[in-house]
């Protein structure tokens, strides 16, 4: 088939490679453009190898894109992980419609932070959906759909890289095997079981030492490696990494730190504790190990987090 890839990063650069190894045509790769100062994208290194062309635009909206597409004359679109918006005058375009992959078992989590409300909310079932796309935000008919366990102790980071991202390939390689055999289905999501969330930030990322540990041990994962769960210590925010959840433990005030140690800090919540194996002040960009950190700053155990 004739096939217009649009995403970024090594999730789409993967994808780039599966469809050139089923022998697709590929008469266009769009990607955001670069950068200044940075390294170009890894699915634009990719495409140049393979002499595609790549286009990158700030935006998808403008009628000049559209007639770009238009004179791609591709069969199908796919959308790999996709940060911009893709204008519903562009996904209408190839012969056989727009395919979008999405890190959620739709309809549950739709949005773009569907990866770290998962695990915000402790859900212990994880998955990955390939859907036709239409008008609204991730409400097109499924494809496939691919079901995983969240590992222990998973990180927004960590469950995308190690089993949402090689799950995803394959089911988005999965959904063009599908349509180029006519046989791919259109299952209407269930209205009534989808949920929407917002754009994980800073405003959900505030720790509460009053609510129980082991929510906020899934707050910790749910933002790490962004945007950093965070607390406060002497009026500069702290953020948290490389949780734990100890049931009981040695109790104390919420928000105190129980005891520090080489494995991190223990902070005491409602129920248990929370151990932080790294930390990061606001004013430094680096993570750093808890235990150097509170050496540094002179913290010892009985000093409190707001």
């Amino acid at each position: 088939m004739r096939i217009i890839l649009v995403g970024q990063a090594a999730f789409a650069e993967q994808v780039l490679q599966r469809l050139v190894a089923r022998g697709d045509q590929l008469p266009a790769v769009y990607c955001p453009p670069d950068r200044p100062g940075g390294k170009p994208d890894p699915v634009k290194s990719r495409a140049s190898e393979f002499d595609i062309p790549v286009y990158q635009h700030a935006s998808l909206k403008g009628p000049e894109v559209a007639e770009e597409f238009r004179s791609h004359e591709a069969d199908l679109t796919v959308l790999a992980y996709v940060t911009q918006i893709v204008p519903e005058s562009v996904i209408g375009i190839p012969r056989l419609g727009t395919i979008c992959f999405h890190p959620s078992l739709l309809p549950r989590y739709r949005g773009g932070s569907a990866i770290n409300w998962q695990l915000i909310n402790g859900e212990t079932r994880t998955g990955v959906t390939v859907f036709w796309t239409d008008a609204g935000i991730d409400t097109g008919p499924i494809i496939v759909q691919e079901e995983a366990t969240v590992p222990p102790d998973a990180t927004a980071g960590s469950l995308y890289y190690d089993v949402l991202f090689p799950l995803g390939v394959d089911a988005v390689i999965e959904a063009v095997d599908l349509i180029d055999d006519d046989a791919a289905p259109r299952i209407v999501q269930d209205e009534s079981a989808a949920t929407y969330d917002p754009l994980c930030r800073d405003e959900h990322a505030t720790i509460s030492w009053q609510r129980p540990a082991r929510d906020i041990y899934n707050q910790i994962r749910g933002c790490d490696p962004q945007p950093g769960a965070f607390t406060h210590l002497e009026g500069r925010k702290l953020r948290l990494y490389d949780a734990r959840c100890e049931a009981g433990g040695a109790g104390g005030t919420p928000g105190t730190i129980t005891s520090i140690d080489a494995d991190g800090m223990q902070i005491a919540a409602q129920g248990g504790v929370v151990r932080v194996g790294r930390v990061r002040p606001d004013d430094q960009r680096a993570k750093i190990a808890a235990a150097e950190f509170a050496r540094d700053a002179s913290l010892a155990p009985g000093t409190v987090l707001t």
